[in-house]
């Protein structure tokens, strides 16, 4: 009997050990898997690399870049693998972004409103590993907290959004938490 495909979104504050978990993942035996879509299959992030120049954008426009990436992702890599019958990994996917948001101080209802396009995904991991400095390509917490806001250090910023991961974790009770240092 040939499974249903998947959509297996993994969040997590730190960026390196969100891939690694989602790499360990993709190796676990499933035939059906496409593959890991990857924060910044865009390039919008890189490109606003590029921009700083002209000072940081603000954590509202972050997470406009990166629902618009996530789009992207969904169009190009996510949705064909399913329709294709294969699984396919997403990390990070929309708790992260959500989490940072809300750690950056955003209301809740403009977050959820923001990602009501994202499918819902049939199975929910969370890399339960604390934030450490990176580069800003590592991920997208490291992207928003490599970034001077005027709101928090970047480390305090890191570890609220590994909090409010955490407290999304315990309510949405995902199929499994990984836990561990990076």
């Amino acid at each position: 009997m040939k499974s249903r495909p998947a959509l297996i979104a993994m969040d997590g504050a730190n960026g390196r050990a969100l891939l690694a978990a989602a790499e360990r993942v993709a190796r676990d035996g499933r035939k059906s898997l496409k593959g890991i879509s990857r924060f910044d299959a865009s390039g919008l992030f890189e490109q606003q690399l590029v921009a700083d120049d002209d000072g940081p954008a603000s954590p509202r426009t972050l997470l406009l870049l990166y629902a618009a990436d996530l789009a992207f992702r969904l169009r190009w890599e996510i949705e064909p693998a399913l329709l294709e019958g294969q699984s396919i990994v997403a990390a990070p996917y929309v708790e992260t972004a959500v989490a940072f948001g809300r750690a950056c101080g955003l209301p809740g209802k403009w977050l959820d409103t923001l990602f009501r396009f994202a499918r819902k995904p049939s199975e929910r991991r969370f890399v339960d590993v604390l934030p450490q400095p990176g580069p800003p390509t590592a991920g997208l917490v490291e992207f928003g907290c490599a970034r001077p806001h005027g709101l928090l250090p970047a480390r305090k910023l890191a570890a609220l959004t590994h909090e409010h991961l955490r407290a999304r974790a315990r309510r949405s009770r995902p199929r499994r938490l990984v836990r561990g240092a990076r």
